[in-house]
């Protein structure tokens, strides 16, 4: 065993979880140590912990997420078996299939849970985590307000966004908040997944759609559209989006928009990781024509 699959297995011995013969690595997660425990008289498990965990309700908030993705918006997640401080163990759901009927079940799946969901107000009852950072979710009426002071205003200060923003860059995040009445339709707000990238989309043990990994909260449905779209989605999920733009009437100019949406997640990998995988040349990017001229 490695290092990480052997503090898994003391984790889940701690936890009470016996007779557990091997713990693989699990790809994909970026922010916690995971693996699948094969167990001698059980079905194996997805484990999953931190090292460090920043706060002792990392997983019980996102067990709850589990929660309320099944039970508010009917989306197929995993059995939670437990979550404390320590970890997180799940029962365990296959990949997802490479084939275009999948995603367009997705589609469908997604289409339902944000028209089904819709709130009078933006947020969620109580903060959560995105990653290793909390997600503060405050209650709050006006979308706008809401997405600028708490998905994207929040990172600056950040170290890493500090040295990779220049004050120019920072004024052009200022301006384009003040100006998103004008960028953004007028949505209401719905339940959403919120780190919808394609990694956290596996399959049932009958191959249809099922999520992990949430950090939920009521907020404009495009948020987990543009986390899709803006994350390399695989060739077979090209017929997902007319599919999801047909069934919730999306305007024609829905992928224009796709970039400033995206900007909450990008600002939160140039937060927390090292290597931010381009995100902030695409923050740049997105930034520019709000860049006082000189």
């Amino acid at each position: 065993m490695t290092r990480s699959t052997t503090f898994l297995r003391e984790s889940l011995l701690r936890a009470g979880i016996r007779e557990v013969v091997t713990v693989e690595p699990a790809t994909g997660g970026l922010a916690a140590l995971a693996g699948i425990a094969t167990r001698r008289d059980a079905p194996p498990v997805f484990v999953k912990a931190l090292t460090d965990a920043p706060a002792d309700d990392v997983f019980v908030a996102e067990a709850e997420g589990l929660a309320a993705l099944r039970e508010l918006g009917g989306v197929a997640t995993p059995e939670v078996i437990l979550a404390n401080r320590e970890l997180l163990v799940l029962s365990v759901l296959r990949p997802r299939p490479r084939s275009e009927i999948f995603w367009e079940q997705f589609a469908h799946l997604l289409a339902r849970l944000h028209t089904s969901t819709t709130h009078p107000r933006f947020g969620w009852h109580r903060d959560n985590w995105l990653g290793r950072r909390r997600q503060t979710n405050t209650w709050n009426d006006d979308g706008y307000a809401f997405f600028a002071q708490h998905r994207l205003l929040r990172w600056l200060g950040q170290p890493r966004v500090e040295a990779a923003l220049d004050r120019g860059d920072r004024a052009a995040l200022e301006r384009l908040c003040h100006r998103l009445p004008d960028l953004l339709p007028d949505r209401p707000a719905c339940l959403t997944h919120g780190d919808l990238w394609a990694q956290n989309i596996l399959a049932t043990a009958d191959g249809q759609p099922a999520l992990i990994d949430p950090a939920v909260s009521y907020m404009w449905a495009e948020v987990d559209l543009a986390h899709v779209w803006s994350t390399s989605p695989p060739p077979e999920a090209h017929r997902f989006f007319d599919v999801y733009a047909d069934l919730t009437s999306l305007d024609a100019d829905w992928r224009a928009r796709m970039p400033i949406v995206q900007l909450r997640q990008h600002l939160a990998v140039l937060a927390q990781f090292d290597d931010d995988w381009g995100a902030g040349d695409q923050i740049r990017a997105t930034l520019a024509p709000f860049r006082t001229r000189a």
